[in-house]
């Protein structure tokens, strides 16, 4: 098996993951802001109680988004630091991917729409069909991230909804045959590495890049007013 590091700071979670062989270390707890100054303590840490230096593995695995902004750029630029000194390559792995993973290994549910808080009034969410690998047949056939109220989602028959957003949004979500509250995990991401680089999903650490979904944050000024002028038409024509 082989040997991989795996962190992910898209949400308020902060996780991370070593693992040896059939031996699984790993580490979960806040996230957020603290992830910038906790993160490389936390992964010193885990690869020493694994026995591993950085130059032993075989990949580093890092959430690439969608998520928070903040936290993807600071897993990303770890794992580019971590990757170019120790000539190490990068697995980029969806977050939306790994909840859906991590709902098949708790839950064993294989038709999954991961559905992640986006924050203002929006969501992140994606469609898998998982195997026992957690990925599809067809390793290219992954689900395409999508942002969009929760209103919007559609969720197919027979599918189940997993992620963080139905404290949010709860019943503006569309029904669907179960919901599991999950969080992107750094074992999901292990779980799922060996079938991702089989498939060639590895990438050297200048190409690495989060995913954002959102091309921003905030609207400006102009913006605002634009829209404001707009629902004022909206409500005159009435």
């Amino acid at each position: 098996m082989p040997k991989l590091l795996a962190f992910d700071t898209s949400t308020d979670q902060l996780s991370v993951a070593v693992q040896n062989g059939d031996l699984l270390f790993e580490h979960s707890g806040a996230g957020g802001a603290q992830s910038s100054t906790t993160l490389l303590p936390l992964v010193l840490q885990l690869l020493a109680q694994a026995g591993l230096t950085l130059r032993e593995l075989d990949a580093i695995a890092f959430g690439r988004g969608p998520g928070s902004f903040t936290g993807l750029r600071t897993a990303c630029a770890v794992a580019q630091g971590l990757g170019f000194g120790a000539d190490v390559p990068l697995l980029p792995v969806d977050t939306l991917h790994a909840m859906a993973e991590e709902a098949r290994h708790r839950f064993g549910t294989t038709r999954v729409v991961s559905v992640l808080d986006a924050r203002m009034d929006q969501v992140y969410a994606a469609s898998y069909v998982l195997d026992g690998r957690g990925i599809g047949a067809d390793p290219d056939d992954l689900g395409r991230a999508q942002l969009l109220a929760p209103e919007a989602l559609i969720v197919p028959p027979g599918f189940a909804l997993a992620g963080n957003a139905f404290a949010a949004y709860g019943d503006r979500l569309a029904a669907a045959t179960a919901r599991h509250v999950v969080l992107p995990t750094a074992a999901a991401m292990l779980r799922l590495a060996p079938a991702l680089l089989a498939a060639g999903r590895a990438v050297a650490p200048a190409d690495a890049a989060p995913l954002y979904v959102r091309d921003k944050v905030a609207q400006t000024t102009e913006e605002r007013a634009a829209i404001k002028a707009g629902a004022v038409v909206a409500t005159s024509l009435k």
